[in-house]
């Protein structure tokens, strides 16, 4: 039986979001709160993906992105960055049947280069057995940032200049938006920050550009599937102008 509350289901497809993301964040203040080490925040938090993947794909929900380690995050201490890549490594093996059965298509976006060579054996081996599932894409941002993402783009659209394939008038939003991480798919219409912040804090800039943004004091090992329809709901109450006024809208539906 679904746990979908009826207002939702009974919404047409056009009115959800294609692509959520995600800032999972407070997974080591909730580990902090019950006396144990960060990592067992972490540990707890991939339930929480769990959850939100299912809730996300129960509403056909095209694409989910998960913002998991920053290019920041390097600067944390040592101990925590080698735990959360032992487990980065260890879900991704432990994960890759379940998002077959569910038709999910994993995607590493963010620049891998940096990851053991082991990791990264396992995120190519992850994606390639993924790479024909439909149903969902579940994108997880790893030594991300959205400044890296549009710096990276650039350079691939200055090496074509420089080798002729390219003139530089023709760099238009268009060509730049194509080089980016996620091009081939939605452009992010929800963005939802756990844990009590509210920044965005340099995730994907760009394909958030007109994202709808809900904050949530909830920690994220504690983010549940109620929480997640709660952010839904809110999108859904929203209208959404792109730059036009209310009435131009109103008049289009």
């Amino acid at each position: 039986m679904s746990s979908i509350p009826a207002h939702i289901s009974e919404l047409p497809a056009s009115a959800l979001p294609q692509h959520v993301a995600i800032i999972m964040d407070g997974n080591g203040r909730w580990a902090q709160n019950q006396g144990k080490q960060r990592v067992f925040g972490h540990r707890a938090g991939v339930k929480s993906v769990r959850r939100t993947v299912s809730a996300a794909r129960e509403l056909g929900i095209k694409s989910v992105t998960l913002f998991a380690f920053s290019s920041e995050n390097w600067g944390r201490p040592s101990t925590e960055v080698s735990l959360l890549m032992e487990l980065f490594l260890k879900v991704l093996k432990r994960e890759i049947k379940e998002l077959g059965e569910n038709g999910i298509r994993l995607k590493v976006v963010g620049d891998t280069s940096r990851f053991s060579a082991r990791l990264q054996k396992q995120i190519a081996t992850a994606e390639a057995e993924t790479e024909h599932n439909t149903d969902m894409v579940l994108n997880i941002a790893a030594n991300y940032g959205g400044r890296w993402d549009i710096a990276q783009a650039a350079q691939q659209l200055a090496q074509q200049v420089a080798q002729g394939q390219l003139d530089a008038e023709q760099i238009d939003e268009k060509r730049l938006s194509e080089a980016l991480c996620m091009s081939e798919q939605p452009e992010v219409d929800l963005m939802i920050r756990t844990g009590g912040d509210t920044r965005i804090s340099n995730f994907i800039l760009w394909q958030a550009a007109y994202a709808e943004l809900v904050f949530t004091p909830i920690l994220w090992p504690d983010f549940d599937k109620a929480d997640f329809y709660a952010a839904i709901e809110s999108f859904c109450q929203r209208q959404r102008r792109f730059g036009l006024i209310g009435e131009q809208i109103e008049a289009s539906a």
